[in-house]
């Protein structure tokens, strides 16, 4: 059922995003909404992974980690914008520009996560942070998995 529920969440934001045609600052607000929206459901799915009461010190990390978490997110929504906004017009060095931006994307997220984990092991212990660590990298996987799908192929609309 949580998995269901999470699944349910991540493909209406998902969708939500890229099926987006709205100016700049619109966007923006709308960014922020559905990521407070997906961050208080992701934010129940982790509490009750975990396990653990609102005094554990987990939480005062864990909020940090989602604060740069979602700046992240949101040059990740920005390099997938720019991708289906110019996907018809894209040269080789657009090509270039845009795979490059998604790569290291994709390594800031995971130092991100890995320098997390230190923290979180350091506030909570070695269980709550392994925990932490593999319910985070499953929803990243979950998210990554389901924009990837939901995006055509370099040249498959041709």
């Amino acid at each position: 059922m949580k998995k269901t529920k999470f699944y349910l969440v991540v493909s209406v934001f998902t969708a939500v995003l890229l099926g987006q045609s709205i100016n700049a600052q619109s966007y923006k607000e709308e960014i922020d909404m559905f990521q407070s929206m997906f961050g208080m459901e992701k934010k129940a799915l982790v509490a009750d992974f975990l396990g653990i009461d609102e005094s554990n010190p987990f939480w005062a990390v864990y909020d940090e980690y989602e604060s740069k978490r979602k700046a992240l997110g949101q040059n990740r929504l920005v390099a997938l914008s720019n991708y289906a906004e110019n996907y018809e017009t894209m040269t080789d060095e657009g090509y270039d520009s845009t795979i490059k931006s998604m790569i290291d994307l994709r390594k800031q997220n995971d130092k991100l996560l890995d320098s997390y984990y230190k923290k979180v092991k350091k506030a909570s212990g070695s269980k709550i942070a392994g925990q932490f660590f593999q319910i985070e990298s499953y929803i990243q996987s979950e998210i990554r998995s389901t924009v990837m799908s939901s995006i055509p192929f370099i040249g498959e609309l041709n």
